[in-house]
């Protein structure tokens, strides 16, 4: 049995980007959470509170990204 070194970049690069983008989906879910609960609790604060999750939601999907990188460098180096 031979081993595969393509099918195991593939495999490599799956598992990088879907490990990669589960935390931060899961965080901007748990932001979005915290960002509605706020506003509905102090409706007068929204402009303070989307500004601060929008910066929330840019730091989060750079991880995503990165991990999205990691994932194309395996895939072609």
């Amino acid at each position: 049995m031979a081993f595969d070194v393509d099918a195991a970049k593939r495999l490599g690069a799956g598992i990088a980007i879907g490990v990669g983008a589960l935390g931060p989906g899961i965080g901007i879910g748990i932001a979005a959470m915290g960002a509605t609960q706020a506003v509905a609790r102090n409706p007068e604060a929204v402009a303070d509170i989307r500004t601060t999750f929008i910066i929330g939601i840019g730091l989060a999907e750079a991880c995503a990204i990165y991990a999205f990188v990691v994932a194309l460098i395996l895939l072609f180096v």
